[in-house]
């Protein structure tokens, strides 16, 4: 790999991103954007399909792969299993029919417009989730009145994950059986991911009580050692899970759950949060990177009727949902604005999909472009209306 990066002139590369991202992140704290979008708007920019500056992005997006195993990892030491149990009932309800929903309104659009039925599952298990990024960033936690708030729009996205989990263990088991006999092997590899995945789990509890607590116990007041334990882990796991035949990306989450349980779990988790972030700047580049801007013009119809469905109809749908299960016209409302975008575990699925005979380039394309949208004009609406740290108004503004 140093060779590698050596000879492609990786770190030149790494280095005119963060400073492209730099400039252009201190330029989007004035449009009110995420930086999310300025790392994929730059892959755009200065990538292949635009100035040329940076070349080599696959490579950088091998890079960012990391990023996901981070993220993922960081979403399971978020989730101790007592929080789940108290997230079921009206949360997981609202969030799998919403879900259900937008799996068939980006199924429909997608076929409509005339691509197969791969890439239109694929777009709409895609159109099922919103942004876990923004919608913790443009939430205003310390206010007491908005805590309740907080606490639907946090469930709701966590539900959101565990179903992007469950899809991306499908298409990775799809990517390990390209290439072999058809169906049958597809369904051979989901039937074993459905075994593998809680053995995999399994091992990863017992491991977790029979050597990292004692080891956490034991060098706890050393923050250096408790972090490369924590490191070491996930990657040990995430090498397991590919042995096994699962992806490294499900393997990071199971031992983020593993570790979930632990006192030291969330002070990992925001120790872990800027080792995510520089990865996931080179993974989003790359994401930005493979977007032709010519190529939209040949499918910004479908791109529309994504983005409609996103920032249109999502804050409706999860409004009247919210409404049924007795939340105040006020706080559902708030709440579907809030959740009303694709987010980037949509850009993961499609991702992971594109390396597959389930998703064109096409439709990649499509869903990603849509995506980007939805991210600009949901934060807009965000800031413009509701409480946030980033709000246009000063009278909204919370810290």
């Amino acid at each position: 790999m140093l060779e590698e990066l050596m000879s492609e002139g990786a770190a030149t590369s790494i280095a005119i991103v963060f400073i492209g991202a730099a400039l252009l992140g201190a330029l989007s704290l004035y449009a009110r954007q995420p930086l999310l979008i300025v790392y994929i708007l730059l892959g755009m920019v200065i990538g292949p399909h635009g100035l040329g500056i940076v070349a080599n992005a696959e490579l950088l997006q091998e890079i960012g792969e990391f990023g996901i195993m981070f993220l993922l990892f960081i979403v399971g030491l978020d989730l101790p299993p007592n929080r789940l149990r108290r997230m079921f009932g009206s949360t997981v309800m609202v969030a799998v029919l919403s879900t259900v929903i937008f799996f068939a309104l980006g199924f429909l659009v997608m076929a409509a417009f005339g691509f197969g039925i791969s890439e239109a599952i694929v777009v709409g298990i895609a159109s099922g989730f919103s942004s876990t990024l923004i919608g913790l960033k443009l939430l205003p936690t310390n206010v007491l009145h908005h805590r309740h708030i907080g606490d639907i729009v946090i469930g709701q996205l966590l539900i959101q994950d565990l179903i992007a989990i469950v899809a991306l263990i499908v298409i990775g088991s799809f990517v390990v059986s390209e290439g072999s006999d058809g169906g049958s092997s597809l369904a051979l590899r989901l039937g074993l991911a459905g075994v593998t995945a809680p053995i995999l789990g399994l091992l990863a509890f017992v491991g977790v009580d029979r050597l990292i607590k004692p080891l956490f116990l034991k060098f706890g007041a050393i923050s250096e050692v408790i972090d490369l334990i924590g490191i070491g882990w996930c990657f040990l796991i995430a090498f397991l899970a590919a042995v096994i035949g699962l992806t490294p990306e499900i393997g990071a989450f199971i031992a983020g759950i593993s570790l979930a349980n632990l006192r030291v779990a969330q002070v990992e988790a925001e120790r872990f949060r800027p080792i995510r972030d520089f990865f996931l700047v080179l993974f989003f580049f790359s994401i930005g990177s493979d977007i032709d801007l010519f190529g939209l013009v040949g499918h910004i119809f479908p791109i529309i009727a994504l983005v409609l469905i996103f920032v249109a109809l999502k804050p409706l749908v999860f409004r009247l949902l919210l409404q049924l299960t007795s939340e105040k016209p006020a706080v559902s409302r708030e709440i579907g604005f809030r959740l009303g975008q694709c987010g980037e575990f949509s850009l993961l699925v499609v991702h992971l999909a594109a390396g597959t005979a389930l998703v064109s380039e096409s439709a990649s394309l499509i869903l990603t472009s849509a995506t980007v949208a939805s991210l600009c004009v949901s934060t807009y609406l965000v800031v413009r209306r509701f409480p946030s740290p980033i709000a246009i108004d000063p009278a909204l503004r919370r810290d």
